[in-house]
């Protein structure tokens, strides 16, 4: 009954990380996923949802492009196959959403975005334009030239942020784990999934601690609590889920209880700023 309050939410943020869109044998960019998520956002388009996909992938899509058998370390190379990867993978996203006659926009933010005022309302007075056009925004980060973001940042903060700009009302953060755990699984057989998230507090990220189980991604469970923290004060829900079917996006929509719902706690005289 908790989440019957998700099938009426119509402004989502979607945000798919590399490790949900990439093959993890070879790292390279699975086509067949890039697909079926396409359909499926194109669906919920059609049922009358807004959606906004925050994407993750430019950099190995970039590194995908080049043969380059592992990511480089150095940041001019990161950036280098970013801008690579980041226009053959929105030409990806163009070709598929047009097959399901939707029309994709691509919308690139560093933090420095965020922190001015003036460039921040220029943002928000896109996105606008864009849902009220009937487009699908698709945001990533500007790595090309945030030097500071590509080292340090992630697109779970990106997607909160761009949630809370936007005014929507509903997170979804597509991972390569079920939900939030009380330990890493990955390493502790004996950990819990906890299906329901009251309030965030500091013990949840004691338990979420600062990992990640992909070597593509940069967003650990620590990260994606943040972006739950950030989402809720706001006062919008979040869900996080795994995306290895993206499938599960339906059952979210539709209430059912999969993954971890964390409960809007809208915080008073809330402002962006704060958080960045």
């Amino acid at each position: 009954m908790l989440r019957e309050i998700l099938k009426e939410k119509e402004r989502i943020v979607i945000k798919i990380g590399s490790s949900s869109l990439t093959h993890k044998e070879t790292g390279d960019i699975n086509y067949q996923k890039l697909e079926q998520l396409v359909r499926v956002l194109s669906d919920l388009k059609s049922r009358g949802k807004e959606i906004v996909l925050v994407s993750s992938g430019a950099q190995a899509v970039g590194r995908q492009e080049l043969r380059m058998k592992a990511m480089p370390n150095e940041m001019p190379k990161k950036q280098a196959l970013a801008a690579i990867g980041q226009a053959k993978l929105m030409m990806a996203y163009q070709k598929l959403f047009s097959e399901y006659g939707q029309v994709c926009a691509q919308v690139l933010l560093t933090k420095h975005t965020m922190v001015k005022e003036e460039s921040r309302v220029n943002a928000m007075n896109t996105f606008h334009e864009l849902l009220n056009m009937g487009v699908i925004p698709i945001v990533n980060e500007n790595d090309t030239v945030a030097t500071h973001e590509i080292e340090f940042g992630d697109n779970d903060h990106l997607s909160a942020f761009v949630l809370a700009m936007i005014d929507a009302e509903l997170l979804i953060i597509l991972s390569d784990i079920d939900g939030f755990y009380t330990d890493d699984p990955s390493s502790n057989p004996d950990a819990e999934l906890i299906e329901y998230v009251e309030e965030i507090n500091d013990e949840h990220f004691i338990m979420g601690k600062d990992t990640s189980s992909s070597s593509v991604g940069t967003g650990g469970m620590n990260a994606k609590i943040d972006a739950g923290r950030i989402a809720t004060q706001y006062g919008a829900e979040m869900v996080l889920v795994n995306g290895r079917d993206v499938n599960v996006l339906y059952d979210v929509v539709d209430g059912k209880n999969v993954g971890t719902y964390f409960k809007a706690n809208k915080r008073e005289n809330f402002s962006l700023a704060e958080y960045l």
